[in-house]
């Protein structure tokens, strides 16, 4: 039978080079995104290139009542889930008092609420298989910093961060690793969806190729998590430090000219 990895947000961006990764080595995929186009695109690239089963499945994940048909699919078509990677994800730079609070109940669902439904409707299962399975989270350097202009993004990942990390200490010992990584900037989509043209002018970026070759090898190595970048590293070991007030100051600079 064949191995499958699940990725959201699979059919483009880092979750497209992750899926293609993935295919690389010869795992099959199961792809969700909200966008049917992106997925038939990366369904027939994929398979024509790599000769692996493809399977995808067009759902909107900002709405909760759509997580439990990602489990509902992979049952049905008696798909061996070994890799679960939450890759979708959005941000969206606006002040607190200006933002359409729908939209970031949705980013909060699509960046939280469905990965925590997805490693709780999974891990039973990877417990019972042989062999170790793997989850992967896309967090980001955010995790660690309050966000003054992106407030909801930060604490979302935040919260991945967190989560991620204490579920892998529960699952210490069983053949479950759980692997978050934590990237800064880097070319994708997310950036004009998220308004935040001005960190890409004051920072040096990685392709998101670059990025999903750093994520297959954390995964790799089953470690806890990874930030990817010197600079990132060291303004999170710095800000221990600092006062809180001035670290919130320093990543509203960062995040808005004259921030």
């Amino acid at each position: 039978m064949n191995q499958y990895a699940l990725i959201t947000g699979g059919a483009s961006g880092l979750g497209k080079d992750l899926s293609i990764l993935f295919a690389q080595r010869g795992v099959s995929l199961f792809l969700v995104s909200s966008n049917i186009k992106n997925l038939e695109a990366a369904k027939s690239e994929i398979e024509k290139e790599y000769q692996v089963d493809v399977h995808i499945l067009a759902i909107d994940l900002t709405n909760p009542s759509n997580f439990h048909l990602v489990k509902e699919y992979s049952d049905s078509n008696n798909l061996d889930i070994r890799y679960l990677v939450n890759c979708a994800g959005f941000g969206d730079q606006c002040e607190f008092k200006d933002m359409d609070i729908e939209k970031q109940i949705k980013m909060v669902e699509l960046n939280d609420n469905c990965p925590m439904y997805l490693m709780n409707a999974y891990i039973n299962d990877f417990l019972k298989k042989e062999g170790t399975c793997y989850i992967l989270n896309v967090a980001s350097v955010a995790s660690f910093f309050p966000g003054p202009h992106m407030c909801t993004y930060h604490a979302s990942k935040a919260f991945l961060l967190n989560i991620s990390e204490a579920i892998r200490r529960e699952l210490k010992g069983t053949n479950v690793s759980v692997s978050t990584i934590c990237p800064g900037p880097f070319e994708s989509g997310f950036v004009s969806k998220a308004h935040n043209d001005y960190v890409f002018e004051t920072s040096k970026v990685l392709t998101s190729r670059e990025v999903a070759e750093i994520s297959m090898k954390l995964m790799d190595s089953k470690k806890t998590f990874k930030v990817i970048g010197f600079k990132n590293k060291m303004n999170i070991f710095l800000s221990r430090f600092f006062s809180r007030d001035f670290v919130t100051n320093g990543a509203a600079k960062s995040l808005k000219k004259n921030g």
